[in-house]
């Protein structure tokens, strides 16, 4: 179980989720032509998790100083799990996660597709050792790298089967997961806002260089209340323009998406103790969750 809890295995369930709703709830329901079959799906899968659990555990052994006075209760690193087997868990990990990108690569005859995993697991090394220190570098890399856990699925199941005569349908369907992977990122960024400042007493004791750190805790909440308009704008710009005709679909988008992200904005306004930030992160990664889940009802648009 402390394994468990030291790779994040929530975080790895939602990515496992996801990359199953695009094959199975996106791609496969419509007839796309796709590179990978069921096993070349898993294979992907795996790679990914693997990674991310990779990165999980070296972000907690740069972290331990950090967490021990931010979240004295969680720490593993070092209590439950040696930070030698830990390393040895991270290494583990990344050979599975790259040796199964080499394969799967190699698998749908795009062999540079490989580098995709090496660069994520080199970000994701570097981002715990050092960009998550810098001021908001940190927090656009590991969104990115979440929205890149999306934008894998199209990368691997529609560029290798793309040509001239079913062009218009993959880019169709590349757009509706880039959609996807541009929320997880807006969603995950404030996120990260909002834990930094969250965490900013053991990130001032550690000398980090975090939003809240540079210019106060009060701008920083300011700013992420700004921010906050951004995707939530953006979320009703999208349902008007897409889902309009599809009452169901929007009121699961308006009542499980817009409506927790007006929560967030209300809250974010008033948020003053660590616990109103702690919230706020559990309120954006159930908002990201349910947002995810609305690939189910793509059909409704593609098919009308």
């Amino acid at each position: 179980m402390n394994l468990l809890n030291l790779i994040r295995w929530k975080n790895l369930l939602m990515i496992v989720l996801v990359q199953m709703l695009i094959k199975y709830a996106l791609l496969e329901p419509f007839g796309v032509q796709t590179a990978l079959d069921g096993l070349g799906i898993s294979l992907l899968i795996i790679a990914t998790v693997c990674i991310a659990a990779a990165g999980n555990i070296i972000n907690d052994i740069y972290d331990v100083e950090t967490d021990s006075i931010n979240k004295p209760d969680k720490v593993i690193i070092g209590k439950t799990i040696s930070e030698k087997t830990a390393y040895n868990f991270f290494i583990a990990f990344n050979l599975i996660g790259v040796a199964f990108g080499f394969y799967l690569s190699h698998k749908i005859g795009r062999a540079p597709f490989f580098s995709i995993f090496v660069i994520i697991s080199i970000l994701l090394y570097v981002y715990a050792s050092y960009l998550k220190r810098t001021l908001l570098i940190g927090n656009f890399v590991i969104s990115v790298l979440v929205a890149l856990s999306i934008i894998v699925v199209g990368v691997f199941e529609l560029l290798p089967t793309l040509n001239s005569g079913n062009r218009v349908t993959q880019v169709l369907f590349f757009k509706v997961i880039l959609d996807c992977a541009l929320f997880a990122f807006a969603i995950n960024f404030l996120r990260e806002i909002a834990k930094d400042i969250e965490d900013i007493d053991g990130d001032y004791k550690t000398q980090m260089n975090t939003l809240p750190l540079a210019i106060g805790r009060e701008r920083a909440k300011n700013i992420l209340s700004i921010l906050n308009f951004v995707p939530l704008g953006a979320l009703i710009f999208y349902v008007n323009s897409n889902f309009y005709k599809q009452p169901i679909a929007v009121g699961y988008l308006l009542l499980f998406v817009v409506g927790p992200l007006i929560y967030i904005v209300i809250k974010t306004f008033s948020a003053k103790l660590k616990s109103d930030f702690r919230h706020l992160s559990t309120m954006y990664k159930w908002t990201m969750l349910f947002g995810m889940l609305s690939l189910l009802l793509y059909k409704f648009v593609i098919l009308n």
